[in-house]
């Protein structure tokens, strides 16, 4: 593992920092968070913001250590979340860059890029969510179409979003993880009807989606017939692999700032408090560690996260409800204020231990592929 950076990669960090600087004290103000068109249109704009300086394939094209450089230094700058882009740049489109035929990315890669289409993510199920590979969206072959009918839920920004990254089941006979197919459903396509769901955090971001009869282009199938799990393996090595890097960041300033806040307001002087912001610094030191060699893996694998994403989602998804576990002790009655940004982070990382994957499933990924123990049964 090599966590040292070439001159190449050093010019790289120095050249975007000094265009972020410039750059992001002239962006207009961020919409409001209901406001989803006004975020679409928001998000897309800074993406544009993006290609048009250079750095918007830096998610698929780049190398897995610019990716981390990128992504480092633009949340350190308070640069804008890829938002409404997230599916798009995190997921799909780095699917269709290593899964894709030259048609598909010459298709949909440009588009993202630009910061023209936004992408939603079609995965989860009512009765498959922890096992998706149980889920029972029906594809049926009619000509140089599929017909789709079935439902997905917790489909990220369904109410905005152009394209779906969508797996079906094509093959109700085959074992259940060999049946399945990964199609790019266009949104306004006939038969959708897209609900959205309120979160706890009182935000709309994500929707149940219904498919009845839906026509879906042959064409729009990434890999073969069939092979959609282990397509979509590669979208959540992904998922789990790289697209928390900014988070972690966003952590240990976090972190920071709670620590400078005890100070202020005398929780410093507990002991107990401070033996716990130091265990939690420790965690996120050795987290952007083991970020490090995630991505020094996929350097040395051709560019696709591995199953080291899975021991990394793992502990992040807790040690992230620990931090805000402790920023609710350090600022008190402050911490029920729905008005402060990161009350709603709070709340939102009690999602983390199930989102792109639960805990039990990283658990079990661990055991399999990386201790080599049985399955369960």
């Amino acid at each position: 593992m090599d966590l040292t950076y070439t001159p190449e990669e050093q010019e790289f960090r120095a050249r975007l920092r000094e265009w972020l600087g410039k750059v992001l004290p002239v962006l207009p103000p961020k919409p409001s968070p209901d406001d989803w068109p006004g975020r679409r249109a928001y998000d897309l704009g800074w993406q544009r913001r993006l290609h048009d300086a250079g750095y918007a394939d830096v998610h698929w094209d780049a190398s897995p250590t610019m990716r981390l450089i990128f992504l480092e230094e633009t949340e350190k700058a308070g640069a804008p979340y890829v938002g409404a882009g997230f599916v798009g740049l995190l997921h799909a489109g780095p699917t269709i860059a290593a899964e894709g035929t030259p048609e598909q990315r010459a298709r949909w890669l440009p588009p993202i890029l630009r910061g023209e289409e936004v992408w939603c993510q079609g995965f989860s199920e009512p009765d498959a969510g922890s096992d998706l590979a149980a889920l029972r969206t029906r594809a049926r072959r009619d000509g140089d179409d599929y017909v789709v009918s079935g439902s997905k839920i917790w489909t990220s920004h369904a109410e905005v979003a152009d394209w779906c990254e969508l797996l079906v089941r094509t093959d109700p006979e085959a074992p259940k993880h060999r049946g399945i197919s990964w199609l790019a459903m266009p949104m306004d396509a006939p038969g959708i009807t897209v609900r959205p769901l309120k979160t706890l955090a009182g935000s709309a971001e994500f929707a149940e989606v219904f498919l009845d009869e839906v026509r879906v282009p042959v064409a729009n199938r990434v890999g073969d017939e069939n092979d959609g799990w282990r397509v979509t393996m590669v979208t959540l090595s992904f998922e789990r692999g790289t697209a928390f890097v900014g988070e972690v960041v966003a952590c240990r300033r976090v972190l920071r700032e709670l620590a400078g806040e005890a100070r202020k307001n005398g929780r410093w002087d507990d002991p107990v408090l401070r033996r716990r912001l130091g265990r939690l610094n420790a965690e996120f030191r050795a987290l952007w560690r083991l970020t490090q060699w995630n991505v020094s893996e996929a350097e040395r694998t051709g560019g696709v996260p591995g199953v080291g994403g899975s021991v990394f989602k793992l502990r992040y998804s807790h040690a992230r409800q620990e931090l805000y576990d402790a920023a609710a002790d350090v600022w008190g009655p402050d911490s029920l204020d729905l008005d402060r940004p990161w009350v709603l982070d709070r709340l939102s990382s009690l999602s983390y231990t199930i989102a792109a994957g639960t805990s039990q499933i990283q658990r079990n990924i661990v055991a399999e592929r990386i201790l080599g123990l049985p399955k369960g049964r």
